[in-house]
């Protein structure tokens, strides 16, 4: 996990921007703890800034904010491209001499190659980013296909604001936004404040699978890059046929490799754990492609009625992996609950988030 948080105000800016963008990545730190990075252009008026949890290429070769080769092209990344060696491959095979190994890099390659929209439809992950191009002066926004990554994002007076959370907006001095009591409806209806509203008005969320383009004049244009319900509409065009082993054997081989292709990383992995279909599924895989024990987690509770440790135990002790348990305490639980709102920046009503946390 990486944070970005940013800025532009196309009048410029003043002597002060950068102990600014220093306080919204300082507000979003916890997101990224092994590095920081800026980038600004005080005419062009532009301040783009990066936390940094460092997964892929741990030298400075991986540090953001990124330039592309070309010069054009200025990104802050959050999330991972677990298909970046297969969009590396043809880079590379029309000239591209990369720095480092980072997937951030080989995006922001295919980005300043292919254009911002193809890059993203031949990218494989989860990501939310932030793209400043310096020949047109229009900034961009896009996040992955399901939303995995969070992106807020808004006008406030003549200044745009983005960020990984809501937290580094509302640092930033421009930030005067009201809550939203038609938000505040949704939240009550659906346990949580649904994209593309916020909590504050003016304040968005970017929509999973879309992008925006930002201009000088106040426009804000977003679009979709990639649609599910085309993709299950070609599926239903031509279904997959077979007995019911074989399209297990085929939905096992394509796990497998997309597990695979997730766990590349330079640091440790490790997996939350809680005994039932789906993390088991997703460890066993893991411990399937790992030459050593996988690292699981697992939250417990003294309530048998809550309690899915006990399952996560077992199925640790089954496939050998190097089990963590945590059981958390009434008072634990207690002791969190104020906290909740900071966490996690605007009401959300489920009741994991505490084991979550």
């Amino acid at each position: 996990m990486c944070g970005i948080a940013g800025f532009w105000d196309p009048a410029g800016l003043d002597a002060e921007a950068s102990a600014v963008l220093r306080r919204m990545t300082d507000a979003i730190r916890h997101r990224g703890p092994d590095d920081e990075g800026q980038w600004l252009d005080a005419e062009a008026g532009i301040a783009l800034g990066h936390r940094r949890l460092s997964i892929l290429d741990l030298t400075p070769e991986g540090h953001q904010p990124m330039v592309s080769q070309d010069g054009r092209w200025v990104l802050v990344f959050n999330g991972e491209i677990y298909n970046f060696g297969d969009l590396r491959t043809p880079l590379e095979a029309a000239g591209v001499r990369f720095r480092g190994h980072s997937d951030t890099e080989v995006l922001l390659e295919a980005i300043a190659r292919w254009g911002l929209v193809p890059a993203l439809q031949r990218s494989a992950g989860m990501f939310a980013l932030a793209l400043w191009d310096r020949e047109r002066r229009e900034l961009h926004l896009a996040r992955d296909r399901f939303g995995e990554k969070p992106l807020y994002y808004g006008w406030q007076g003549r200044t745009f604001l983005f960020g990984s959370e809501l937290k580094a907006l509302r640092v930033h001095p421009a930030f005067a936004a009201p809550l939203d009591r038609g938000a505040l409806t949704l939240y009550l209806r659906y346990n949580c404040v649904p994209a593309p509203h916020s909590i504050h008005e003016g304040v968005g969320k970017l929509l999973p699978a879309h992008r925006a383009t930002v201009r000088a004049d106040g426009g804000v244009t977003t679009a979709p890059y990639w649609s599910l319900a085309e993709v299950a509409e070609r599926g239903m065009a031509a279904p997959l046929a077979g007995s019911d082993a074989e399209l297990a054997d085929l939905l096992e081989a394509r796990l497998r490799a997309t597990i695979r292709e997730e766990m590349v990383a330079d640091v440790p992995l490790g997996a939350l754990l809680s005994g039932g279909i789906d993390s088991t599924t997703v460890v066993a895989l893991m411990q399937a492609e790992s030459a050593r024990p996988v690292r699981t987690f697992t939250i417990g509770f003294r309530e048998p009625g809550y309690n899915e440790a006990e399952h996560a135990k077992a199925v640790a002790a089954h496939l050998g992996t190097e089990h963590t348990e945590l059981y958390v305490t009434p008072d634990e639980a207690r002791a969190v609950i104020p906290r909740l709102p900071h966490i996690y920046d605007e009401p959300f009503a489920d009741s994991s988030q505490v084991p979550t946390f």
